[in-house]
């Protein structure tokens, strides 16, 4: 990618603004996990995302009819993966695993989408980036440890885990196939195309969401309930998905994975911003070393 591309400083603010939001999604997740049973989070949640934005892309969807005839089969798997898998998955995880546990498994991901690249796009990271990766992965290692690495050791796994390893994999999915399919879906419009996804991402969450209100998982219309689903759906979906796209559509998608080990980082913002929880030098640590991973592996260049 040429270092002159005026696109480029917008897609990297993009996923910065992708991450801040979906650290407050994972917040919300967490927060919420013995409130709003996980479909019923992921099903409203995009119900009133597709809500919000059908006014504004109604129109230009009829409009792009042939790019949507044309990107047919390939629009439904991709919303199934980015609408209805992954955050269905994370949901599910959230309610048996702890907020260390998720972040750890998210360490995966920039892994998963670096040796994706290569094999499905042939787009191998250079060098510079996979030592970014590991610079990266080292920040995020000494912000889970809290500095003592001894913590490490003490770490345990349970079955939410495994459901966060397989959102972890679907999301690398989502993103390696938004670029491999860069030709069909980027004809449509960014706003036109989020909010297709959606428009067929909701009837797949469906069949899951009468299945959990069958076993009676229910939730009530509390104030806090309908703000977190209001979060989820302004903020981590929309405004996320849009700047998260458009990410991966200027810089790639393996580099643009990087950008997940910024989570914690804004996490532990969020945490002193909102909850007065207080910033230790291992969270000033593991950030700097986060952020010189990412400026290392995003760099301009073939080194």
């Amino acid at each position: 990618m040429n270092s002159l591309n005026p696109s480029r400083p917008l897609a990297l603010f993009g996923l910065l603004l992708a991450v801040l939001c979906w650290s407050g999604n994972a917040l919300v997740a967490r927060a919420f996990a013995g409130e709003i049973p996980p479909f019923a989070l992921s099903f409203w949640r995009w119900s009133l995302a597709l809500a919000l934005l059908l006014p504004f892309v109604a129109l230009p969807l009829w409009r792009h009819r042939q790019q949507l005839k044309a990107a047919g089969w390939r629009l439904l798997l991709v919303a199934g993966l980015g609408i209805a898998g992954y955050n269905s998955l994370l949901y599910s995880a959230a309610q048996t695993t702890a907020a260390i546990n998720i972040t750890l498994v998210n360490t995966c991901l920039p892994l998963m989408t670096f040796i994706g690249a290569g094999l499905l796009l042939g787009e191998w990271p250079a060098r510079r980036a996979w030592w970014g990766m590991a610079l990266a992965a080292i920040g995020l290692l000494v912000l889970i440890a809290q500095g003592q690495w001894s913590r490490l050791a003490s770490l345990s796994f349970n079955r939410g885990d495994l459901i966060m390893l397989l959102a972890v994999a679907d999301w690398a999915l989502y993103s390696l196939l938004l670029r491999r399919w860069s030709g069909y879906l980027h004809a449509i419009p960014p706003l036109a195309l989020l909010g297709v996804l959606i428009l067929l991402g909701v009837p797949l969450i469906l069949p899951f969401y009468l299945y959990e209100l069958s076993q009676g998982a229910h939730f009530a219309s509390t104030p806090s309930n309908l703000a977190a689903i209001a979060y989820t759906a302004v903020f981590a979906s929309l405004l996320a998905y849009l700047a998260w796209n458009h990410g991966v559509k200027v810089i790639g998608a393996a580099k643009a994975a990087l950008s997940n080990y910024l989570m914690p980082v804004f996490t532990a913002l969020l945490g002193w911003l909102l909850l007065g929880e207080g910033l230790q030098p291992y969270h000033w640590a593991g950030a700097t070393l986060i952020f010189a991973g990412l400026l290392l592996a995003t760099r301009p260049g073939k080194a």
